[in-house]
């Protein structure tokens, strides 16, 4: 992987190039009716990037709450052996990333540390993977790009909206049984096969004792300059006054509350304010809400370089009337039965392309709605298992997985073996999931 693999901002650009081939082959545009078209679709995405590079934050910094740490060190005090830390850590890893998919990605990776500094003989990389398996679910969860997209009204990637006027709410895509149901098969199994999967104490890779030190060293420092600290600014002080961030916070707890009494939806921008408010309010203050934030924006990188490209691409797709020839190409393959795997199997080609799944939204989104619309068929169902096909081969592109390993200090090709595992079992059950959704 590290070897072959480039990053994944030049799959955006060369996936730039393939589409405007394809615009030349199959569409009556010239050349440069495909650049203006490219052109106008660069900026079209702003305010999703911006909602896709909170939610990455907004977890993130949930994750490193002291309340949370507390919890997760706890965890971590209840494993008292290889098996049992790789279950324990692989369900609350699949259940946080469920919940939120930023917050499950760093939860995972704070557990997996404790862990590995408590247990003697567990493999480490192991644990990494177990951690960042439980992620194989994401797309199902109340957090995945594609069902809050499709039930957002007005949003750029809405493509429901835009070819059928319609916004589908999360209890027809999230909420719904045919996804339920698979998604916590996925979260309750993964972790006792990774389990299976451990190699014998003589063979672990544990972490080694001096990581161990230099970590539990940092963390003793961090501790004394808290306690140490003693502000006597006026700015020191108001940045650190939990009073000035609990009446905020107030604001946003009541809104929150009389916003769902009058049964209002969750969406992208929903769920961003719930985390970005539960954040604020375990984190006490201002300026430690400050830091978590100035830790977490590393990993959002990718997101705002690549969004831009992915928004031309789309622009391409629509501009020049691609989206409905390729479109033409899943009715002409499909049946009623086979349309929402052959839409899943799709999904997966392409996320090894594009690792976003907003991204990936963005661009095959509106081929696969199109499909559905002309062979008359489910929209929610054609959305998740687009959702389905993101989140599987996330297992064996390792994108997502990059703040993970470096959190981990790891590197990709250290956890692919076992991430592969989940790659194939989770894959047994979306494909399935894809034929019941069809019956």
């Amino acid at each position: 992987m590290e070897k072959y693999l480039p990053d994944a901002f030049l799959f955006a650009i060369l996936l730039t190039f393939i589409v405007f081939i394809l615009a030349l082959i199959f569409t009556d545009k010239g050349p440069l009716d495909i650049v203006n078209a490219w052109g106008k679709g660069l900026w079209n995405l702003l305010t999703f990037s911006m909602q896709m590079a909170l939610i990455l934050v907004t977890g993130h910094c949930l994750a490193l709450a002291p309340p949370v740490k507390k919890i997760l060190s706890n965890l971590a005090d209840l494993a008292k052996t290889p098996f049992n830390a790789i279950v324990i850590l692989g369900l609350v890893s699949g259940i946080c990333s469920w919940l939120q998919w930023g917050f499950g990605l760093i939860i995972g990776g704070l557990l997996a540390l404790e862990m590995a500094k408590r247990i003697k003989n567990v493999d480490y990389p192991l644990l990494i993977a177990a951690a960042y398996g439980g992620f194989v679910v994401w797309h199902m969860g109340i957090s995945g790009s594609i069902p809050l997209a499709v039930a957002t009204a007005g949003n750029a990637a809405n493509w429901v909206e835009k070819i059928a006027n319609m916004v589908i709410p999360v209890g027809q895509t999230v909420f719904a049984p045919w996804n339920i149901v698979p998604a916590f098969l996925i979260i309750l199994s993964t972790p006792f096969l990774l389990a299976i999967a451990s190699p014998s104490y003589d063979k672990a890779k544990v972490l080694d004792p001096v990581v161990v030190s230099q970590l539990q060293k940092e963390e003793e420092e961090e501790e004394k300059k808290k306690k140490e600290f003693n502000p006597t600014s006026f700015a020191e002080k108001i940045e650190n006054n939990i009073i000035v961030n609990y009446i905020f916070c107030l604001l946003g707890v009541v809104f929150f509350i009389f916003y769902f009494i009058k049964k209002g939806q969750l969406d992208l921008n929903a769920v961003i304010g719930i985390f970005l408010f539960a954040g604020l309010i375990l984190h006490k203050t201002p300026i430690n809400y400050v830091r978590a934030v100035e830790k977490a924006i590393k990993g959002a990188g990718g997101i705002v370089l690549q969004f831009p490209i992915y928004a031309g691409i789309q622009g391409i797709m629509i501009g020049t009337g691609l989206a409905s020839v390729i479109a033409g190409w899943f009715v002409a393959i499909s049946t009623k039965v086979t349309f929402y795997l052959w839409q899943f199997l799709a999904a997966g080609i392409i996320n090894m392309f594009i690792p976003s799944g907003g991204g990936q939204w963005a661009a095959q989104g509106s081929i696969s709605v199109l499909a559905a619309q002309k062979m008359g068929l489910d929209f929610a169902k054609t959305s998740m298992a687009v959702a389905f096909g993101d989140q599987w081969t996330n297992m064996i592109q390792p994108f997502w997985a990059l703040p993970l390993l470096g959190l981990a200090k790891l590197k990709a090709k250290d956890i692919m073996g076992y991430t592969t595992i989940v790659l194939l079992w989770s894959g047994i059950i979306m494909a399935i999931a894809t034929i019941v959704m069809a019956l």
